[in-house]
């Protein structure tokens, strides 16, 4: 009687696992494309419906024009909707709100 209880716990404790695991476990990575004639200086990605853009991803790195990198835009609150901020050498900036990098492998700027 005891085994069967133990395993019937097992079980369940093995379906919520795996219930949960799904919505932790999506990746969000994204490769992040310029192919804009200009070097991208400065990229964030904030949270949808935050004002804080946090730190610059590239860091001291550019992004020249006609290159790609990836990114892992995960920042452990497990949201997927992000706004992507990219700054170019001329001042210009591209903001596109909603977007969900769960979703989306690639991010082109053009």
């Amino acid at each position: 009687m005891l085994s069967r209880s133990l395993l019937s716990l097992t079980i369940a404790g093995a379906f919520c696992a795996a219930s949960a695991f799904p919505a932790a476990a999506l990746d969000r990575r994204v490769q992040i494309v310029n192919n804009t004639g200009y070097t991208i200086v400065e990229f964030y990605a904030s949270n949808t419906g935050t004002s804080d853009w946090q730190e610059d991803i590239l860091g001291p790195d550019v992004l020249p024009s006609g290159s790609s990198v990836m990114i892992n835009i995960d920042d452990g609150t497990g949201y997927c909707k992000y706004d992507l901020l990219a700054i170019f050498d001329d001042g210009d900036e591209l903001m596109k709100g909603d977007v969900n990098v769960c979703e989306v492998g690639t991010f082109t700027y053009n």
